[in-house]
């Protein structure tokens, strides 16, 4: 049977059941009147339910768990063109005239939505050109477009919101990807959206359309632009809750409309101007995040004060690449100053009558500037503030709600009211909110998702003044909730999903199943987002460092061992060696006895135990079911050593037996990073392949996964690559944050160890020894640092099998 090539004479609609709603039974039969003789057809739910599970019963637990109606009425019009061909309509599209002059000779027909669309909220955050709209579709059957849209359904049934995950916004990224769409006709907004929707009719005032053109009009009764879940921000009503006071007094709380201001503005009411400011220093990646944040910010009259005084020149670099003359950066020199100090240089550098906060780790939605500002000019008030604030603990993997309060970090304020911040080195704007409060008319907004404040190892306040605040948040999220939250995020903000986390990378040609860009296009975009730093200058000062290793059956690594140890460039007096031997078949122990004189001769102090664990595998050393003693042995014979031969050194540098070399300035650059916890890449080969699989990064969607498949013995042992990354893949960086570390080098501050700081012999979270005591760490609150650039070799001395998780030698 041949193909059939053009589109067949049959109307689609749907609705949740046969009795369609008054209000639009005469669009309805409008579609009827005009092409008499047209076969019709109205699926109810459990006709579209039946249907799926028919035909494409591979979609049936997607499309089952749309937590949306409207998502499942969006997909099956791309399953009912793809089988049976046809027009789809909606029930709120009136038809004018018959449509068979705008299908003759096409096998696929859609429309663009009227361009004033791309100017609302939604699509203005997304950076849309265009919109192609999903009310009327017309298709022949088995298009091969449709086998590119059902692929997208299931890489964006995830997304929180029906306009990414299956409506007008999925249908138009799905044809701008689609890698050979087939002909498609793409017509304008004339023939069948001529009609601007309700929502933007209001906001824009566009001028009536001329419907000479048009086959339809799409009246927009139900559409995208006024759907509760896609209407800008707070909610469908468009009123955002406040409380107001004045000279501290408190005056009143309730609601205002946003929209009643946005039409002002939309009419040529003034729109203030406003400074956002940032004082930032040595984290470009983070500040170049803020100011993406800021780019995207659909209020209009704004500009960026940044104020660095920091020694890189990165984000500066950053800056000039961008060459958008509202961001003007100030360069200082590094000198030190308090916070306070420099956010007064910000202050007097701003040219807008009012001033916005705009700290460089934090995250701001889209309309954060338009709400408050819509909130003083409703209310007229100097300032506002947000009574609650979103909070996002990455290394936690949790996401929370704030409890109410004066949120100094949301501050905008007319620059006349705003008191000099104190040269404070940290919570230098608590007393400024305090004086703003006290002296004027403030009002603080109850839409918490305007700001989110980022909990990490640099804040200016010590971890447990962020455990206080997340103990009594009213809503955190964590594990799979913590994922769809993120989600939920990512799709408000001009960020991916992974540029909220750290890098996400996939070694394999491609496309990335967690983005659905291809690997090439996504490593680029990936890499200008880790959390990364710079290396550091080194340090003049030489700290004492312990050098430990634990050895066995090592009589042939010894020599190379101390031979590389020789070939280190710090100063001999300010090294101490210790050594744990135990378990041994060969001569190890009294190799090490002959050499210990001279290394005494050597080294500051030097400490020789024999320690026997009386460990004896069952199998080779790779094999997962001999790892949690393997390791678990490992971690007792590390906290043995630790404790018979730390004294008052300041540092511990751990050095496995086998490594072969390194660069003599090693314990230099280690240190030079100024981290608690900090590791070398670990590499078979120099510029080959991460060794070292101990050191790795979570990746965005491993708080989504499900781990307890890969627990074994109790511990965690993942193929490689499962939920995680490894130094290989981010070369291009010079210092990166790391979720777990490896012992094969691995720097420790020794408070750390004083503080009770171990490597775990029985499962921590599900791990051991090193990767066990870097979960130890986070929860201490310290955060464990890699240098992907600063190599070191270890050589395979085994081959595990490919059909086993890759387990490194410890």
């Amino acid at each position: 049977m041949a193909e059939q090539r053009s589109i067949p004479a049959l109307i689609h609609q749907t609705w949740r059941d046969m009795n369609v709603p008054a209000r639009w039974r005469k669009w309805v039969d409008s579609w009827r009147r005009h092409h008499p003789g047209w076969d019709y057809r109205l699926w109810t739910d459990a006709d579209s339910r039946s249907f799926i599970a028919e035909h494409y019963s591979w979609f049936v637990p997607i499309y089952d768990s749309y937590p949306d109606p409207v998502m499942r009425a969006d997909a099956i019009r791309y399953f009912l063109l793809d089988h049976f061909g046809g027009v789809y309509v909606e029930l709120d599209v009136e038809c004018l005239r018959p449509v068979g002059e705008l299908l003759t000779g096409r096998e696929l027909v859609l429309g663009c939505e009227p361009s004033v669309h791309t100017r609302l909220p939604p699509a203005r955050q997304r950076g849309l050109e265009r919109i192609v709209g999903n009310a009327f579709i017309a298709s022949r059957p088995g298009h091969p477009f449709w086998a590119h849209a059902h692929r997208e359904l299931v890489r964006t049934h995830r997304l929180p919101g029906s306009l990414d995950a299956s409506g007008p916004f999925f249908l138009t990224h799905a044809l701008e990807s689609a890698p050979d769409p087939g002909p498609i006709a793409v017509v304008g907004p004339e023939l069948l959206y001529p009609k601007a929707s309700p929502y933007a009719k209001g906001l824009f005032a566009p001028r009536e359309p001329n419907l000479d053109q048009a086959y339809a009009v799409h009246h927009g009764a139900g559409s995208w632009a006024v759907e509760e879940s896609w209407a800008p921000r707070p909610s469908s009503d468009k009123t955002v809750r406040f409380w107001s006071s004045q000279d501290e007094r408190p005056l009143a709380d309730g609601a205002f409309d946003l929209d009643d201001q946005r039409h002002r503005w939309a009419r040529g009411a003034p729109a203030p101007s406003v400074s956002c400011l940032m004082v930032t220093k040595d984290r470009p990646s983070l500040a170049q995040r803020a100011i993406r944040c800021f780019l995207a910010q659909t209020y209009p009259s704004k500009e960026l004060v940044v104020v660095d005084d920091g020694p890189s020149d990165a984000l500066e670099q950053f800056v000039r690449d961008l060459g958008d003359e509202r961001i003007r950066f100030h360069r200082l020199p590094p000198a030190g100053q308090p916070l306070g100090a420099l956010r007064n240089i910000a202050v007097d550098r701003a040219r807008g009558t009012y001033v916005c906060q705009w700290d460089d780790d934090d995250l701001y939605d889209p309309e954060r500037i338009e709400v408050q500002m819509a909130a003083i000019l409703a209310l007229g008030a100097q300032a506002c503030f947000l009574a609650r604030q979103q909070l996002w603990r990455p290394a936690r993997g949790e996401l929370a709600i704030s409890h109410v309060r004066v949120w100094e970090g949301t501050m905008l304020c007319a620059k006349g009211a705003l008191p000099r911040y104190p040269p404070q080195r940290r919570g230098e704007d608590t007393p400024v909110a305090a004086g703003i409060i006290s002296s004027g008319r403030v009002v603080c907004v109850d839409t918490p998702e305007l700001c989110t404040y980022v909990c990490h190892e640099n804040n200016t306040f010590e971890p447990s003044h962020f455990e206080r605040i997340f103990d009594v948040a009213p809503k955190v999220w964590r594990g799979s909730d913590y994922a769809e939250r993120l989600l939920a995020m990512a799709a408000r903000l001009p960020l991916a999903p992974a540029d909220l986390v750290h890098a996400e990378t996939s070694t394999d040609a491609g496309t990335d199943a967690s983005t659905g860009m291809d690997t090439e296009s996504f490593r680029s975009r990936r890499a200008r987002w880790v959390i990364s730093e710079p290396a550091g200058a080194p340090m003049p000062e030489r700290p004492s460092v312990l050098v430990l290793t634990p050895v066995k059956d090592a009589a042939r690594f010894v020599p190379g061992y101390l031979d590389s140890l020789r070939t280190l460039d710090y100063p001999p007096g300010a090294i101490s060696l210790g050594l744990i031997e135990g378990d041994s078949q060969d001569d190890t122990w009294e190799t090490l006895q002959r050499a210990l004189p001279e290394l005494e001769q050597q080294y500051r102090r030097v400490t020789l135990v024999r320690h026997h664990a009386g460990v004896r595998l069952p199998g080779q050393r790779w094999e997962p079911g001999v790892q949690r003693e393997r390791r678990s042995a490992l971690a007792r014979v590390r906290n043995h050593l630790l404790s018979s031969a730390l004294t008052d050194e300041q540092w511990v540098l751990w050095i496995d037996v086998d490594v072969t070399s390194y660069p003599p300035d090693l314990i230099q650059r280690l240190l030079a990073t100024r981290k608690d916890i900090v590791v070398p890449h670990c590499v078979s080969e120099p510029d080959g392949p991460t060794y070292d699989l101990n050191t790795f990064l979570l990746r965005p969607e491993a708080a989504a996964l499900d781990w307890g498949q890969w627990v074994r013995d109790g511990i965690l042992q993942p193929p490689k690559g499962f939920g995680r990354a490894y130094l290989d893949e981010l070369r291009a960086h010079e210092l990166v944050r790391v979720d777990s570390v490896g012992g094969t080098v691995l720097l420790v501050r020794a408070d750390l160890h004083r503080a009770g700081l171990v490597f775990p012999p029985v499962p921590y979270q599900h791990l051991v020894e090193t990767e066990g005591l870097a979960a130890v760490a986070k929860d201490m609150g310290t955060t464990c640092w890699a240098l992907p650039k600063l190599e070191v070799v270890h050589p395979h001395h085994w081959s595990p099998s490919p059909s086993e998780p890759a387990t490194p030698v410890a």
